[in-house]
């Protein structure tokens, strides 16, 4: 395991993502405080993660879903006109 500032990481994404695919694990600081793990996906289920969860669902009081349908959401395309947001908020904000 390996530990790369935050800066080296962005700066060198390409080499470090290839590191991970071979198996590396890197752990990723912020000012000396760990703050991000960098790793394969696990091979365990998402759901196994999480065993209250499972309890609920095998009770019935809960239900696992799964990903979405692709053909049931499909992409839209944004709605309001770039820069919309940053406006809104300047007004909001005033002179601040």
């Amino acid at each position: 395991m390996i530990t790369v500032g935050v800066r080296e990481l962005k700066n060198r994404l390409s080499e470090h993502l290839r590191m991970v695919r071979r198996g590396e694990e890197i752990l990723v600081t912020h000012r000396g405080e760990v703050v991000a793990e960098l790793r394969q996906p696990s091979s365990v289920p998402a759901a196994a993660a999480y065993p209250g969860l499972v309890r609920h669902a095998r009770a019935g009081k809960a239900r696992i879903g799964g990903p979405n349908r692709r053909d049931l959401y499909p992409y839209q395309e944004p709605f309001l006109p770039p820069g919309s947001a940053r406006r809104l908020l300047d007004e909001e904000r005033g002179d601040r």
